[in-house]
């Protein structure tokens, strides 16, 4: 700009300097992406990206995410540069224990972090997310002279980020949708870790974004002008989303490694980092950025007045519309109406006193159309399975026919939908789930993970979870993801028995707001449970005595899901043998954890050593309930293809099978 003291190049230089000595002092990092893109992100941060340091988390800011989050310096450099709270220090302390600058952007971190960023390609779906949050949400509350939602997201991303099976996904979808406020920035530089991609990534990248509905750029990504033009087409196309291809050197300024993979996943070395400095005419020592650069570089002034004048429309907005602007701050606070709680009582009553036996997964759709009617900020979906998850409702309305819409198509694509659910959590103003098979959440497991990672509030709906599934066969029928989910850090997982146990299921995902759920649900029909009120009051706990005996028992047996029906029938006929046997039903073992000590000892009690588990899912998660001297009823295989009543016989998950166990168990 003309009232700046130094050129684009110094600013840039500035981002290079910082990130090759980090690297270097630590001896381990990336230089090459962030001295690549440099040039760009010089341009974007100073010139058009809108946002707040002194409020990182300020509503309306644009969204930037880094997805070739390898490249971190590049944003902890920008970050540091433009004024938010990561003093010099913390970039010298790059990649060490309890730093704010570890090895990876990751959120909760490093302020003006937006997403956790590694796995390559995710951030760039984490982007959609963002953007389809932005677009639904300035849908459902902008009025006309009242665009108080009106943000663009700009993403990073690099030739590995384009090589990932699941920029496929979400880039195809993103074009189908309009995104016409998401810009993305490929990094063209030619070069990943093993070297010249050209040996393996000849993709026609320009022909295949323009095929996904994309505006396509090509650009110099060292040349301001350019870059400058590039951002303003992509501006001005409001209809669909853009790519700017730049072509950069990776390493910029490094004489001998400029342009290799040398400068990809190392530091560049002592004599190199001299050199580079000669090169780049940087005169200054380490960790050192003259008073002019920095100056011109503070963002923190200019990121305050953005807010001020956002915050006098919002003023506005409020006198014209107090109630959508009462709601709107609720949203995106994330916090649930007041009557919440006294609503979803109300509703798990009803499926008490309804006693349908359903499908859980049926069950899971008749709670989704009541929440809906409470809370306008879910936004559903599913992989194309939408009529088999049951994750549509009456009051559906997909945002791909109508804006301001709560529900997306997003078709086969199980991986992108997670990943996109994440950004949509990030982004904030909706709770997003998104349905698919059990077995089909492997396509989607490091979505998942990263969503664990961040600790957002996303519900992932498993429908079809055993080799209750039937005729598919085992390549339909999941086994060890039940123990995958519940060994994840963060994540709660719900296998529900009946629709009240999956009423309360979905009323403690839907408060949590500190992590991902997954409701694990049934394809068959289960019975209704019955119970005191006392008993429904403790499903909550995540377990609790369904079926229990007089005095202390012998045996206990702890089922989940499609199995506690038959368990019950198991124990019943146990105790009319004589067997002081206690049935515990399980749905959620991670909140049964978190419960007090004497709690869970009064649910099973430690003396009782006789434990039998009965799930039809991988053996092995059970051993630390039922222990040395105790047993399990399940999965050692894989399934076979046969109707789902014929599988459970076959595989031991019946009350006669349960029984003769449980008297060996007691011989």
């Amino acid at each position: 700009m003309s009232n700046r003291q130094t050129s684009r190049r110094d600013r840039a230089n500035a981002i290079r300097a910082l990130s090759m000595d980090a690297v270097q002092k630590a001896n381990s990092g990336h230089p090459g992406a962030p001295m690549g893109m440099a040039d760009i992100a010089e341009v974007l941060w100073n010139d058009y990206l809108s946002f707040n340091p002194r409020n990182p988390q300020w509503l309306n800011r644009d969204r930037f995410v880094l997805s070739n989050g390898h490249g971190s310096m590049l944003i902890y450099s920008l970050l540091h540069l433009s004024g938010f709270d990561l003093p010099m220090s913390e970039l010298q302390n790059f990649r060490q224990l309890h730093s704010r600058t570890p090895g990876h952007p990751e959120y909760g971190y490093t302020p003006g972090v937006e997403t956790t960023t590694g796995p390559l390609g995710q951030g760039l779906a984490n982007a959609v997310g963002m953007a389809i949050a932005e677009k639904t949400l300035a849908a459902q509350f902008n009025r006309p002279e009242h665009d108080i939602i009106d943000h663009y997201t700009y993403v990073f991303a690099g030739d590995g980020c384009l090589m990932e099976g699941i920029s496929h996904e979400v880039c195809s979808l993103a074009g189908t949708l309009g995104l016409g406020k998401l810009i993305a920035f490929y990094d063209d530089n030619g070069i990943s870790i093993d070297g010249d991609v050209d040996g393996w990534f000849t993709d026609d990248t320009t022909k295949r974004f323009e095929s996904y509905g994309w505006q396509v750029l090509a650009i110099d990504g060292h040349d301001a002008e350019q870059i400058i033009k590039a951002i303003e087409e992509a501006r001005a196309d409001t209809k669909r989303p853009t790519l700017i291809r730049c072509k950069t050197v990776i390493g910029f300024g490094s004489p001998a490694k400029a342009g290799t993979a040398g400068v990809h996943g190392a530091p560049l070395g002592p004599d190199e980092v001299a050199a580079t400095r000669k090169a780049l005419g940087w005169e200054y020592p380490p960790f050192e950025v003259p008073q002019a650069i920095l100056q011109d570089w503070d963002c923190r002034e200019k990121g305050f007045q953005a807010e001020t004048r956002w915050k006098e429309k919002l003023v506005r907005y409020e006198e014209a519309y107090p109630d959508l602007a009462m709601e709107l701050v609720r949203r995106l606070k994330g916090q649930l109406p007041g009557h919440f709680e006294e609503q979803a009582r109300e509703l798990i009553q009803q499926c008490q006193q309804k006693g349908e036996g359903l499908a859980t997964r049926k069950a899971s759709q008749n709670m989704i159309a009541a929440f809906s009617e409470i809370l306008p900020e879910l936004l559903g979906g599913s992989a194309d399975l939408a009529g088999s998850n049951l994750t549509m409702w009456k009051g559906s309305v997909p945002i791909s026919e109508q804006n301001d819409g709560n529900y997306i198509y997003y078709g086969v694509r199980e991986f992108g939908m997670s990943a996109i659910m994440n950004g949509i959590a990030l982004h904030g103003g909706f709770i997003p789930f998104g349905g698919t098979f059990l077995i089909f959440m492997e396509y989607a497991r490091n979505a998942v993970r990263m969503g664990a990672l961040m600790k957002q509030h996303v519900i992932n709906v498993y429908t079809h979870d055993s080799i209750g599934q039937g005729e598919d066969g085992p390549t339909h029928q999941p086994i060890e993801q039940l123990t995958n989910l519940r060994t994840t850090p963060n994540m709660s997982v719900w296998r529900p028995s009946d629709a009240v146990e999956t009423a309360i299921a979905w009323t403690r995902a839907l408060q949590r707001n500190d992590g991902p759920t997954s409701l694990v649900l049934s394809r068959q029909g289960l019975p209704h449970q019955e119970r005191s009120v006392e008993q429904v009051d403790l499903i909550s706990r995540g377990a609790y005595v369904l079926e229990d005996c007089d005095g202390s028992p012998e045996l206990i047996v702890i089922a989940t899901g499609s199995e506690v029906s038959v368990a019950r029938d198991a124990v019943k006929e146990l105790q009319g043998s004589g067997v002081k046997a206690r049935l515990v039903s399980m749905p959620s073992a991670d909140v049964f954890d978190q419960q007090d000590a004497a709690y869970r000892e009064q649910v099973l009690p430690n003396a009782v050593r006789k434990r039998l588990a009965v799930e039809a899912g991988a053996v092995e998660y059970w051993s630390r309930y039922v222990g040395l001297d105790g047993d399990v009823i399940g999965m050692t295989t894989f399934g076979e293809s046969a109707p789902g009543g014929v599988l459970m016989k076959e595989f031991g998950f019946t009350a006669e099978n349960i029984v003769s166990r449980a008297q060996k168990l007691l011989a």
